[in-house]
């Protein structure tokens, strides 16, 4: 059975490898990138565009592949891997190189001492307790000895010294301090809250400027005749608005409306008879201590002379 027909056939679909071009391209395989810098064959583009970019976009990426297999290859876990070279072509950034941040001190130190920074695992075993605990926080950190059946008294204290009450005693202040300072950071977080600053740090920042703005007019002249330092802020001053004494009778009675509004509120009614009888109750008060008219009996007849 010849079969060559047909592997002519199925070979004819198929385009060769090996590409011809006027002008070599110029390639950046760091990129896996081809450059053609041949001129457009204008007709064919006008006339079949689609299949023309087609063929001349296979043909440039036949011509990378040749040449990434020209490159010296090496064998790893992965495979047999290309070794691309270094990049011919550079590329514009979009924004500046950011600079290096300066070392901390504690980063210098650990560069001198060849320190290392590794992460710890939290849970730790206690062998005294023969189960996990955190490496510290609650039930963790510092080893509790006052729950230990036997405790070393130093050098420096007295023999009779009851080590374990000193222990309680000890850790008794700790919490209370830790205490203090958390209902310290409360207060300060609740007051840079109700100062409208979203943490304590700037409510202090405008604290310190209001302090230094203070002093800068606690002087005799009122700071007008003090050396500025080196890039001074200037204070922005209050400034106030005062509504003309001669104007509008109209304006005037909405906003005197508007203060009593807000004094008294909208919703406010006037009890009429509630009034009448503290009126009365008031005259009666007066009254009372007044003498009694000495034309009158006591029975209300005119006494006769």
């Amino acid at each position: 059975m010849d079969v060559t027909e047909i592997l002519e056939a199925h070979k004819a679909q198929f385009k060769p490898i090996t590409v011809e071009k006027l002008v070599p391209l110029d390639f950046d395989l760091n990129l896996l990138a081809g450059f053609d810098n041949n001129a457009l064959d204008e007709k064919r583009f006008k006339k079949e565009k689609e299949a023309y970019l087609k063929d001349l976009t296979r043909d440039n990426v036949q011509l990378v592949v040749n040449g990434i297999f020209e490159l010296p290859v090496k064998s790893s876990d992965h495979g047999i891997l290309a070794t691309l070279p270094d990049r011919t072509t550079v590329l514009p950034r979009e924004k500046p190189i950011p600079k290096d941040k300066p070392m901390t001190r504690w980063e210098k130190f650990a560069q001198q001492k060849g320190i290392q920074n590794r992460k710890r695992e939290r849970m730790v075993y206690d062998e005294d307790k023969e189960e996990y605990v955190p490496r510290w926080g609650y039930k963790g950190g510092a080893k509790d000895t006052t729950q230990d059946w036997l405790i070393e008294v130093p050098s420096n204290v007295d023999p009779m010294t009851d080590m374990y009450q000193k222990q309680r005693e000890e850790k008794k202040e700790r919490v209370a301090k830790n205490q203090k300072r958390q209902r310290r950071n409360e207060e300060e977080v609740a007051a840079a809250t109700m100062a409208g600053k979203k943490n304590v740090r700037d409510f202090k920042k405008s604290e310190l400027q209001q302090a230094i703005a203070a002093s800068r007019t606690a002087t005799a002249s009122v700071g007008k005749f003090d050396k500025t330092l080196r890039n001074e802020q200037k204070i922005k001053g209050v400034t106030h608005q005062f509504a003309p004494t001669v104007g509008d009778a109209k304006a005037e009675k909405t906003s005197s409306m508007d203060i009593l509004n807000k004094i008294v509120g909208k919703d406010a009614k006037f009890d009429v008879s509630k009034a009448t009888r503290m009126q009365a109750r008031d005259t009666a008060k007066r009254n009372a201590g007044k003498p009694a008219d000495k034309g009158f009996k006591k029975g209300g007849k005119k006494q006769k002379k």
